[in-house]
């Protein structure tokens, strides 16, 4: 199979290790595959596919849309590498405020699908970055929102100590007063 398929701390968040065949010209390699993505949890529908470009240190998050536009994202890194991290805000979910990291690089050729009720942002660990990312729902503005990069009531431990951050993301607010319509269904 060209893809292992791995639940993390926080079983609905899913880490994807890709496989590449290598010879002396490159690689090649699956990066999604409907039914055996689908058969391993993850959803079979795919709306709109997203490329983020950044250079070292830009810090990218938390983002994430209400319903009913809520957004799965199923993210990968073309170039360079990246820090990713998910962050559950699932009222009643026992990992509600809860984080989870993980490099992802061209090198690991590692995805991470966070689903719907997930905070997602990342920071940038190369000198450039290429990340695109494949979501359940297409972009819409009006149900776009976000969480401040540096919530101490989450705590996430980001690798870059002063990182570059939007304007509009430095000034979105703590979890605690932060508009989200996310419920944990076990």
């Amino acid at each position: 199979m060209p893809f292992q398929f791995q639940r993390l701390e926080i079983p609905d968040i899913i880490l994807v290790q890709a496989r590449a065949a290598r010879d002396k010209r490159g690689y090649f390699m699956e990066t999604y595959k409907q039914s055996v993505f689908a058969s391993n949890g993850l959803p079979d529908v795919f709306v709109q596919d997203n490329h983020s470009h950044s250079m070292r240190g830009v810090l990218r998050g938390l983002h994430y849309q209400r319903h009913p536009k809520a957004q799965g994202k199923l993210v990968m890194v073309l170039r360079g590498e990246i820090f990713d991290v998910a962050v559950d805000i699932r009222r009643g979910s026992p990992t509600f405020g809860t984080w989870i990291g993980r490099v992802l690089s061209s090198e690991n050729w590692h995805m991470l699908y966070i689903p719907i009720g997930f905070a997602h942002g990342f920071c940038v660990l190369s000198d450039e970055a290429d990340v695109v990312y494949k979501v359940t729902d297409e972009y819409a503005p009006e149900c776009e929102r976000g969480i401040v990069w540096n919530d101490p009531e989450i705590g996430i431990q980001w690798p870059v100590a002063q990182p570059i951050v939007s304007t509009r993301d430095a000034v979105l607010p703590l979890l605690k007063d932060a508009d989200f319509n996310f419920e944990f269904r076990a």
